[in-house]
């Protein structure tokens, strides 16, 4: 019987072990056993080129250890730059306190929420906005000191910590720098100098153009005529399918190829807002100049060339 009970606590025992390992993880750092880790609970997920003056990144975290995240000293916070594999020297941008966590009603964690201007991230690389480029990266690393002077960071965290569902901490967020694109829609269009060896169409032609996001988000789109109405009007009795109009970062150009295998290429000659003009040429050197009208209420942005 004695057997039974001493078998009986310590199955109670492991389980009540097990339970508490589950709700305060034994956390796996590099080099240490327990730790204090941050639990992302939002973070912006990208930064807008054509607003960079006004835009900034914001970060709410959550302090995590068997003290309830009482653990945690300060968070250093550093910046960098990444452009394709060339990445800046990282900046210290600021330090959160022990005194900006605190307690909330969604948990019984500590929580501190950070807002760092874009501009401050600029001052503090020394760059002006002239100095980012669509699709730039803003790298931003945490390293949290905790009240034995352990430091935490991304360079000792485990996989499972930063990328884990239960974890979320990564200690480094690589924040996109994007050129959100609108150019979807059916637009008017009126076409002009038209040639081409196969037929003709004299003065100028006027119709309708559809461009079609490639996907939710996409800054590609579908065009459903690239050659706006020209093979039509001299009787091909077919559209210019199959191109495809991309906007980086407000450069436009075509790009796929039509139904006889040719490729488009698109010449910007302005935009004022209203009325945005192109010359496009194939390679079997057909071309036409277009005027597209923007839709009411939304004029095309004035970045587009």
């Amino acid at each position: 019987m004695n057997k039974i009970k001493i078998l009986f606590a310590l199955g109670v025992l492991i389980a009540v072990s097990s339970c508490r390992d589950f709700v305060e993880p034994a956390i796996p750092y590099n080099g240490f056993q327990r730790g204090t880790y941050l639990r992302t609970i939002s973070s912006t997920a990208s930064i807008n080129f054509f607003a960079l003056t006004t835009s900034q990144f914001s970060l709410t975290v959550e302090s995590v250890d068997e003290n309830d995240g009482g653990s945690v000293e300060s968070v250093a916070i550093f910046v960098a730059r990444r452009r394709a594999n060339t990445v800046t020297p990282e900046q210290l941008i600021t330090t959160l306190p022990k005194s900006a966590f605190a307690l909330t009603s969604e948990s019984k964690y500590i929580r501190a929420s950070v807002t760092i201007p874009i501009t401050d991230v600029l001052t503090a690389l020394g760059f002006t906005a002239a100095n980012i480029n669509g699709g730039d990266f803003f790298e931003f690393r945490l390293a949290l000191t905790d009240n034995e002077g352990l430091v935490f960071t991304n360079t000792n965290v485990s996989g499972d910590v930063a990328g884990g569902e239960f974890y979320r901490s990564p200690f480094f967020y690589r924040v996109p720098v994007v050129c959100p694109s609108d150019l979807g829609g059916t637009f008017n269009f009126s076409q002009s100098g038209m040639s081409s060896a196969f037929g003709s169409c004299p003065g100028t032609i006027t119709g309708t153009v559809t461009f079609t996001p490639v996907s939710a988000g996409s800054s590609s789109y579908i065009v459903s005529d690239a050659t706006f109405g020209f093979w039509n009007c001299y009787g091909d009795n077919w559209v210019g399918t199959g191109v495809r109009l991309n906007d980086a970062c407000g450069k436009l150009s075509f790009s796929g190829t039509d139904k006889y295998g040719d490729s488009y290429t698109f010449n910007f000659i302005s935009n004022n807002g209203t009325s945005l003009v192109f010359k496009w040429v194939n390679a079997s050197a057909e071309e036409g100049t277009v005027t597209l009208t923007a839709n009411a209420g939304k004029p095309w942005p004035l970045t587009l060339n």
